[in-house]
């Protein structure tokens, strides 16, 4: 296994990530899905294919996250 956001998974995408753009559009539903206890991996399965393997998004959810936690 790669570790994510390697060049090649940058190369070859996982054909259900939906890009930055459309991640980024349901990001805070994402952590708001994770914050009250659901999955959101299950809800927004391309969202986490695209959060596995592109950092910079990786990071924008990380620090959404931080922040919804209040820290």
């Amino acid at each position: 296994m790669t570790p994510p956001g390697n060049l090649d998974s940058f190369l070859s995408p996982d054909p259900i990530d939906p890009g930055c753009g459309e991640t980024l559009r349901h990001l805070d539903v994402y952590v708001d899905v994770l914050l009250s206890g659901g999955r959101p991996e299950l809800r927004f399965p391309g969202v986490a294919a695209h959060l596995r393997a592109c950092g910079p998004c990786r990071r924008d959810f990380e620090g959404l996250l931080a922040a919804a936690r209040g820290g």
